[in-house]
């Protein structure tokens, strides 16, 4: 398994004040791909800065209080899963995932707490 992406993702209520303070610091939009979950569509900005990092903002109308998670992109969903399961890690949607069209993900709680958005990208 090979991790292809890992970066901080900002879930938000109030995602145009987050995408305004990055742009701000120099930050600019690359893509915004819209994903359909249980609970409603998520729209995630994705933006870059010059020196080449990146910061991730899910557009979360429901969440209360903003939270940071680890965006972590994988070459392969089944093996990093079962590498975090091992670590002791808790999926939140039990054995589930998110399917779109074009990845599938799922959020992984460590036993300290910190959580990672485990990602993979399908061609």
């Amino acid at each position: 398994m090979k991790i292809t992406t890992f970066d901080p993702l900002i879930v938000t209520s109030k995602a145009n004040d987050v995408i305004n303070a990055f742009s701000s610091l120099g930050f600019e939009q690359t893509h915004a791909p819209t994903t359909s979950v249980a609970s409603g569509d998520v729209k995630t900005v994705r933006m870059k800065n010059p020196e080449g990092y990146h910061i991730d903002i899910a557009d979360v109308k429901e969440q209360e209080k903003d939270s940071v998670i680890i965006r972590m992109n994988v070459d392969n969903y089944d093996e990093a899963y079962d590498l975090l399961i091992k670590q002791g890690f808790k999926n939140t949607r039990g054995d589930g995932f998110v399917e779109a069209k074009s990845s599938k993900a799922t959020t992984m709680v460590a036993p300290s707490g910190f959580t990672i958005a485990l990602v993979e990208h399908t061609k």
